[in-house]
């Protein structure tokens, strides 16, 4: 029996998914000076009743950890942003004809440099959008943070869905 002919993935040049990241980086800092300039720090508006603009300043990882640290932190991650730009880098070279997986690279290539650069320029990461339900707090953040946690989902369901058309191509 013959295999059904796939068409062929579309691939996007390497630049695209470059300017891509480039246009979320810019929004991620425009956002940031926007509430730098605009806010005090500790500052809330509340806009929903489980969702408040604050200025505040993250001097560690993802919700805060390592933030109590004594600077240290601080080098370890603008190097650890950029070693995984430098990889994903590498990686949209090279999977061109896979367009999801690409996205999520653009993605989270957006989000490390934008906190790389906060920490670069400030020694901490701008965040500004808190989450809450009564008296229940998820930790505040920002666009960059947001494109990541969008990109690495979207890079599990690009293997979930990588490993189903595998699995459907070998019973066939």
């Amino acid at each position: 029996m013959h295999k059904a002919v796939q068409p062929a993935a579309r691939v996007i040049p390497y630049m695209m998914w470059i300017a891509l990241a480039l246009v979320l980086l810019a929004a991620d800092q425009i956002s940031k000076q926007y509430f730098e300039q605009n806010f005090e720090y500790l500052q809330r508006v509340n806009v929903l009743p489980f969702f408040d603009f604050i200025l505040i300043y993250n001097q560690g990882a993802a919700f805060s950890m390592l933030a109590d640290g004594a600077g240290w932190q601080r080098w370890f991650f603008m190097a650890l942003g950029l070693a995984a730009s430098a990889f994903i880098l590498y990686l949209l070279r090279k999977h061109r004809e896979q367009p999801l997986f690409c996205l999520a690279l653009a993605l989270i290539l957006a989000g490390a440099i934008g906190n790389v650069i906060d920490r670069t320029l400030y020694g901490h990461v701008i965040d500004f959008l808190l989450f809450y339900w009564n008296d229940a707090y998820f930790p505040a953040f920002n666009l960059a943070d947001t494109f990541i946690t969008i990109g690495a989902v979207l890079l599990v369901l690009d293997e979930l869905l990588r490993y189903l058309r595998n699995k459907r191509e070998q019973q066939t």
